[in-house]
């Protein structure tokens, strides 16, 4: 149960038809069987913090079904959260926001994909377009959750349990290879690479920031503003750690983030380096590495600090961890505001929907601070993370 095998477009009678008639001969499906040597995608193009969940997918992949190659479809802006992984042979781009756009860019992305001559793919993305991209690639097996958008192009569907964290949802399409979710149950895991790494110290320098000072990392952006906690709470627990641990704190984020960060950068009284819009992704990734503690919204970088095994308090306002989407690592815990209206949507919105914005206005630093405390204090090993009351 929880998995469909039938080939797309292939009405049911004439499959199994044929299935009675192939039995004993090997097909698509027994050619990657494990040891058989296959080059397996793997299909996600969706945000950020989907691919670093997708990394334990990577490894159970790579255990299962010992691929002669491992390929992983992402957007531009996340190959270099793949680059470096031990797991990953190829990274192919699909850049569907940008100059893949459109019908005539998912046709080249297609082709991209055709000329990698793959066995197999997986698809831990449930959108149309990614579906149409596979099948238009001509892999010819494709495994895909039943819920896609796209279900009908996938040879094989397998169920997905809402009600577990993203990385074992993932790890359910392991079921189409006779896998278990519970033998692959791992935290994500990423890797910078010796560039990011150098690139990391010089800005570190650069900023007067010495390697030997106890480092913490505030990231106060998002794409969705019912996401953000408030910039006062942000300056707060940044000058308690000057204050009282006289540690460096620094504010980090993309581009986009830059104005929330230097509004954090004016409450927290000079008590923060603001480095938001300095550093590429993979400089980001290597910078998080150097944290004691990181403290973030639900967003990218909490999943990217907990891949580092870094620890993390992640303040959620208008989502919440029961969706799936929490920290999942050994040192993470979540505060929240217990709030009825919550979630007020899958990933928050553009304003809140009551205009009190009260998911983020009632979690104050105290608790935010007592959390980190906490969790800096103690190696309190565990999947999922913990969830600080509610206030």
């Amino acid at each position: 149960m929880g998995v469909v095998r039938r080939p797309a477009g292939v009405r049911r009678e004439s499959w199994l038809k044929r299935r009675r008639a192939k039995r004993s001969a090997p097909g698509p499906w027994t050619s990657c069987a494990p040891g058989l040597s296959a080059h397996v995608v793997v299909a996600q193009t969706s945000f950020l913090g989907d691919v670093v969940l997708t990394t334990p997918l990577l490894s159970g992949l790579r255990r299962l079904l010992k691929p002669r190659r491992l390929s992983v479809v992402v957007r531009p802006e996340a190959a270099a959260l793949l680059t470096h992984h031990p797991c990953v042979d190829a990274v192919v781009l699909d850049d569907k926001r940008g100059g893949d756009r459109g019908l005539s860019g998912l046709v080249r992305t297609a082709r991209r994909l055709r000329a990698q001559r793959a066995d197999v793919v997986v698809a831990p993305h449930r959108s149309m377009r990614t579906a149409l991209v596979l099948a238009l690639a001509g892999i010819p097996h494709r495994v895909g959750f039943e819920d896609s958008r796209g279900a009908v192009l996938y040879h094989e569907r397998v169920a997905r349990d809402r009600s577990r964290h993203d990385v074992e949802r993932n790890l359910s399409l392991l079921r189409a290879f006779g896998g278990r979710v519970e033998d692959h149950i791992e935290p994500p895991r990423l890797v910078a690479g010796p560039a990011a790494e150098r690139s990391a110290e010089q800005l570190l320098a650069d900023v007067g920031v010495g390697e030997s000072r106890v480092l913490y990392g505030m990231c106060p952006g998002s794409v969705w503003p019912t996401k953000r906690w408030n910039v006062e709470g942000y300056g707060a627990v940044a000058r308690a750690l000057r204050e009282e641990e006289r540690a460096g704190v620094l504010l980090l984020g993309g581009a986009d983030d830059v104005g929330v960060a230097e509004a954090v950068e004016r409450h927290a009284g000079g008590s923060a380096v603001n480095l938001a819009g300095r550093t590429d992704l993979a400089t980001f990734m290597a910078l998080v590495k150097r944290l004691r503690a990181l403290v973030t919204n639900d967003s990218a970088p909490m999943h990217v600090a907990a891949a580092f095994g870094v620890p993390v308090v992640a303040v959620f306002c208008a989502t919440t961890p029961a969706q799936g989407y929490g920290p999942y690592g050994e040192r993470a815990v979540v505060v929240e505001a217990d709030l009825e209206c919550r979630p007020c949507g899958r990933h928050g919105g553009r304003r809140c929907p009551r205009g009190t914005e009260d998911c983020m206005r009632l979690v104050g630093p105290a608790a935010v601070l007592k959390e980190l405390r906490s969790l800096c204090c103690s190696r309190d090993a565990r999947g999922e993370p913990r969830v600080s009351g509610s206030l």
